[in-house]
């Protein structure tokens, strides 16, 4: 039996170990920069988490709210309407002979409008007057008889019953000339009344007939309408129950009185200017309207220039009450949250923000009037507010009065 013994090359040695070697080498540079890198990441981590720790608070402007003095107004929708109105209308039939007026100038009192044909009336008061006359004439007569009468009955020369007899006709034509006299006047004023005149002084409409057309005493449609609009009437609505709460704050104190009862109100026009006149409450109704439960408030403003036209839509604003505790918070300040709903962010007496929902009531000027949900001295965030956060803590700076930023802006253009 031969037996065969293996033999090894002492290259092929050499080569793997060689090769053990360098994986080795290449699994501990892997191991290291894992390490590195892991230690790496937690000195950033613990760098940035000392960052935040150091990073100072947030500055943000805030203003210590006040309770300030301010009057109660309340702006409330509208529309104009005329003073006076009148529509023009025949109290005599016939033909219309001429208009005698401009649509849409301005007329007076007692102007011509309209001429109707005064032909048959003008006969008719000659007729009218001429039975005056007769009856005139023949009460004439009959008092003189009757006077005659009177002497002849002393002496019995006439009957009684002949004397009773003339004082009987002398009182019928009497009577007779009344009534004629009646008739004339009544003849007189209908001539009249083929002059159609204007009633009121005002500024008159288009006209509903031309010359020519026929129109008939007391008829349904106006020849023209005039209204006057200086000054002019401004009819708001307010609700019943608004009316209600303001009376019961006025007799609880929270409101005073703005002062007697002639109540000024400024006129909002329907592009959002302001009425250049103010005018005066005038009248408050005193019944309620079942369909909509307000009540109609109506002004007076004067309308010299015609600005104001019958029918407009206006916003009268009225100062009905003075609050003399109202806080008042600059718009800026004021947002609002998903609800709806106004807020503020208030900082606490630890330098916290707070978010706050308040009830705001009415504008005035660039401030909201809060009725609810802050105190007075509390401060509250009017910029830097992207820099708020509920419960974060900030560096509150008081904002500058506008005095004192007018008078600072001053000094450097100086």
């Amino acid at each position: 039996m031969v037996f065969k013994t293996s033999q090894h090359h002492p290259s092929q040695n050499s080569t793997q170990v060689a090769e053990d070697r360098s994986t080795v080498f290449t699994l501990s540079a892997i191991l290291i920069s894992f390490t590195l890198i892991a230690v790496s990441a937690c000195s950033k981590k613990d760098d940035a988490a000392n960052a935040g720790a150091n990073m100072p608070a947030p500055v943000v402007t805030v203003v210590s709210v006040q309770t300030e003095s301010v009057p109660t107004v309340n702006e409330l929708p509208g529309r104009t309407a005329p003073y006076l109105i009148s529509e023009v209308r025949p109290q005599v039939s016939g033909i219309v002979q001429k208009r005698a007026f401009n649509e849409g100038s301005e007329v007076k009192a007692g102007q011509l409008l309209y001429q109707i044909d005064p032909a048959v009336y003008q006969a008719a008061y000659d007729s009218a007057k001429a039975n005056l006359a007769r009856a005139s004439a023949s009460v004439g007569s009959e008092k003189l008889k009757a006077q005659r009468y009177a002497e002849l009955v002393k002496i019995e020369a006439v009957s009684k019953q002949a004397n009773d007899e003339a004082d009987a006709s002398l009182k019928q034509a009497e009577a007779e000339v009344a009534s004629a006299r009646a008739a004339l006047d009544r003849a007189r004023i209908d001539l009249a009344y083929t002059r159609v005149v204007s009633p009121i002084s005002g500024r008159i409409g288009r006209s509903t007939v031309t010359p020519g057309a026929l129109v008939t005493a007391n008829q349904a449609a106006a020849l023209a309408t005039v209204q006057q609009l200086n000054p002019i009437y401004v009819d708001v609505t307010q609700s019943s129950a608004e009316l209600m709460a303001m009376r019961r704050d006025l007799e609880q104190g929270k409101l005073k009185s703005a002062g007697d009862n002639s109540v000024s109100v400024q006129l909002v026009l329907e592009d959002g200017s302001i009425f250049e006149k103010e005018g005066k409450l005038a009248f408050s109704e005193v019944t309620v309207d079942q369909g909509t439960g307000s009540v109609t408030l109506r002004a007076v403003f004067p309308n010299a220039k015609g600005q104001l036209l019958p029918g407009m839509y206006v916003r009268a604003r009225m100062t009905q009450g003075v609050n003399s505790d109202a806080i008042m918070v600059p718009h800026a300040a004021v947002g609002r949250d998903p609800r709806g709903n106004a807020t503020v962010m208030v900082v606490n007496a630890e330098n916290k923000v707070e978010l706050r929902v308040v009830k705001t009531a009415q504008s005035i000027n660039d401030k909201w009037v809060v009725t609810e949900g802050l105190t007075a001295g509390e401060r509250v965030i009017v910029e830097g507010l992207q820099k708020a956060r509920p419960d974060a803590v900030v560096d509150p700076q008081e904002a500058k009065s506008a005095v004192a930023q007018e008078n600072a802006a001053t000094a450097v253009a100086k």
